[in-house]
């Protein structure tokens, strides 16, 4: 694997920033970064109960990546083993995160074992993960249970 390095949010203002320019399909391209899904998500969960990110964040993702220029296809683009994963696995963070800010929730969980790239391939093969069954629906792991 690549090795990258974290690049924490140093405001709740740019949390949300990314958050709301998500949702209003006005975030650049080149913020739409790992750190910024996982971000987005953690944002979405503590501070819009509304939006239910399992069953909304598919078609938030597919209009973003279609707002700026990307597509949704079968090699490309939205992959929702991928989200729903993440979302599994912010929603237990954020659950054992306890009490504060959201500033400090997200730069932990960015600092979590769960925030490598990575991560994913805990539980599944190169293989499931990447198949065009996996990112065209959710396919249980093949390696190890969430």
């Amino acid at each position: 694997m690549t090795d990258h390095s974290i690049r924490l949010f140093e405001s709740e203002a740019a949390v949300r920033r990314i958050g709301e320019g998500l949702l209003a399909r006005t975030l650049p391209r080149a913020d739409w970064t790992h750190e910024a899904h996982l971000a987005a998500c953690a944002w979405l969960v503590t501070e819009r109960p509304e939006i239910h990110p399992e069953a909304e964040m598919p078609q938030i993702i597919r209009t973003y990546n279609v707002a700026v220029g990307g597509e949704n296809t079968d090699s490309a683009g939205y992959h929702e083993t991928l989200t729903q994963l993440y979302i599994i696995g912010v929603r237990r963070f954020l659950a054992g995160c306890g009490d504060g800010d959201l500033l400090g929730k997200i730069n932990a969980l960015l600092t979590s074992e769960m925030a490598p790239r990575d991560w994913p391939l805990r539980f599944y093969s190169r293989e499931r993960l990447f198949s065009l069954e996996a990112r065209r629906g959710w396919v249980e792991p093949d390696l190890r249970r969430i």
